[in-house]
């Protein structure tokens, strides 16, 4: 155990964690250079295609120090984004130290403040270390003072690298021998293990990531789940580096996998504790913190014939990413489908990408809304996160948001542009902070479901890219919601119900009716388009009629004649609107979701 080092790389976005982690295996020696390639860990095709880590991917790499003692150090790869913070805090729970990863021309940004307190929490050992130290840009010693000054960590330990070049990588391998302390244990004590992960591998079952506390696993034991009290016979266990590495045993203070040929999903939850049948753990583990979820859409599968299909799929995703919750959900207008908790709107887009990629389903979603509590006249008080249960009006006596807490870094030349938008999303208790020349941290309150329609693609837009964002919950706070309903041809359409604020309804109305009349194709009779509180309307827009020349085979003659011919067609118009249907098409759907720039 004292040749064992379990360490995690945490950073902002873009800051250089999946190539250090490349480098780091090419210096072990692990993938020659004819198969390696960039983001050797990210195995998700939209994790290669966005640039970003969504899964936090574990690797094992045998070192040879330079006083010749041979080392197993377990590296965990993380995200950055702070839609996937939870994974982060789920591969530090298995680790005792962290490498603290800083751009040498950024500096400390808004996620590497919320990482390394999510380590701190942990009680980890934390190496910050510099990277990009080539960039024609890089101040690497004003960003050394930084991390003194700001994060109160020890300059001593600091580690100057360029994950692109190759350079100082084995300085770090150094000083996380020598400063990350080795796991404690006792390998003859009953079996503890934490499952942090889990992968569903369609041939083998629940691929189970754990980390060994205390105690030793070996194929052919039976093991028992503690939070749901299932058992299974172990089939394997291992290591992994690039390929799954089958051991004879794993035992206290390493990371590794177990295969067990579990078919079901719901076994295998992160944060449960596995112990042996016939010697078990006296106490379970401590877990994880369970996620909450901000952000809430329907998901409907566009063939209904593929409902089953979307339940099985979104069971599998639900095993390999803990933060998903769903629960049945059925509209008029779209038939059966799911009501899903996301983390923000950057896990939604991922949900959807994955559920079409990787099980070949096509999906609408809804508008998405977030979790408002309503005090009702008769003293209870109900949380509404979907439109279809907003309650009667009459038997409203308050109703309360959530709030969040934003901080935004930025370049000072922003700063105007980005106060406006802050303003305009109803913020306010703006405060501002200098952590160094040119720089500017924001910090505003935001009503959160201000922030997930399109403040993020916003904030990209008026900083030119140069804005980084994160945010923390708050609390409740009153609010003036109404909700927002779209009628089409008189009929009000469920999946295009939204709960807004007031002050902004008109625009959120207007915006939905003219993307609808863009998309909805002309009939045979005029469409109103109509978005209404209750029952007033507040806009409207009208796609025209497709009309027939009956007056074509009319040449000269009586003028009456012609009359009668369209008197008797806007008859017909008439009685064909009050029983027509509108088909509103996919792309509709879509449509409204997207904001206005």
């Amino acid at each position: 155990m004292n040749n064992i080092r379990n360490f995690s790389i945490i950073a902002h976005i873009d800051h250089g964690k999946s190539t250090l982690a490349d480098r780091m295996i090419q210096f072990c020696g692990l993938v020659t250079a004819r198969e390696f390639k960039d983001q050797l860990l990210d195995n998700m095709d939209i994790e290669r295609e966005r640039g970003i880590t969504i899964k936090s991917q574990t690797i094992c790499l045998p070192y040879t120090a330079k006083d010749g003692q041979q080392y197993q150090l377990n590296l965990v790869d993380t995200p950055g984004h702070v839609d996937f913070s939870y994974e982060v805090s789920r591969a530090l729970s298995s680790c005792e130290g962290a490498l603290l990863l800083i751009d040498a021309a950024q500096g400390v940004e808004a996620q590497t403040l919320a990482n390394l307190y999510l380590a701190m929490e942990n009680d980890l050992e934390i190496i910050p270390v510099i990277n990009k130290i080539d960039l024609p840009s890089a101040e690497p010693e004003r960003i050394a003072l930084q991390i003194e000054e700001d994060l109160g960590l020890d300059v001593d330990l600091v580690q100057f690298c360029s994950a692109k070049n190759g350079t100082g990588i084995e300085g770090i391998f150094e000083t996380i021998v020598a400063h990350i302390p080795p796991p404690k244990g006792d390998p003859k004590a009953p079996l503890q293990a934490l499952i942090f992960d889990a992968n569903y591998d369609s041939f083998r079952g629940t691929l189970i990531s754990v980390r060994i506390m205390n105690g030793t696993i070996k194929p052919g034991d039976i093991m028992f789940f503690m939070a749901n009290g299932v058992e299974y016979k172990v089939d394997e266990v291992g290591l992994f580096k690039l390929k799954r590495q089958p051991q004879k045993q794993l035992s206290a203070g390493q990371v590794g996998y177990i295969l067990a040929g579990i078919k079901t999903v719901e076994d295998t939850r992160p944060g449960d504790t596995i112990t042996l049948r016939d010697h078990p753990a006296e106490a379970p583990l401590p877990g994880f913190r369970e996620v909450q979820q901000v952000v809430f859409s329907s998901i409907y599968p566009i063939d209904t014939d593929e409902y089953e299909d979307l339940a099985a799929a979104l069971e599998k995703l639900k095993l390999n990413d803990a933060a998903l919750t769903f629960e049945k959900d059925s509209s008029a207008a779209l038939g059966f489908g799911f009501r899903c908790g996301f983390l923000g709107l950057l896990h939604l887009e991922v949900i959807q990408e994955r559920l079409e990629r990787e099980f070949d389903i096509s999906l609408i979603l809804t508008v998405p809304s977030v979790q408002y509590i309503f005090h009702l006249t008769d003293g209870s008080t109900i949380h509404v996160d979907n439109p279809a249960h907003f309650p009667n009006p009459s038997h409203i006596k308050k109703i309360e948001e959530p709030y969040i807490k934003a901080t935004i870094l930025m370049p000072e030349k922003y700063m105007g542009t980005v106060m406006t938008l802050c303003m305009e999303r109803r913020g306010e208790n703006t405060t501002f902070n200098y952590p160094m020349p040119g720089r500017i941290e924001l910090q505003c309150e935001l009503p959160l479901a201000e922030v997930i329609y399109d403040f993020y693609d916003r904030l990209k837009s008026v900083t030119q890219g140069y804005g980084s964002f994160d945010y923390e919950m708050l609390d409740y706070r009153k609010s003036d919601l109404v909700k927002l309903d779209i009628l089409v041809n008189s009929e009000p359409v469920d999946a295009l119900s939204q709960l807004v604020h007031r002050s902004s309804s008109r625009a959120r109305g207007l915006h939905a009716c003219e993307m609808l009349k863009l998309e909805i194709p002309r009939q045979m009779f005029k469409i109103a388009i109509q978005a209404a509180i209750g029952g007033a309307i507040i806009a409207r827009t009208t796609i025209s009629a497709l009309r027939k020349d009956v007056t074509a085979k009319c040449y000269g003659g009586d003028i009456s004649r012609k009359r009668k011919l369209l008197e008797k067609q806007k008859a017909g118009k008439k009685r064909m609107k009050t029983i027509g249907n509108v088909d509103i098409p996919q792309t509709a759907f879509l449509a409204v979701l997207k904001s206005e720039q």
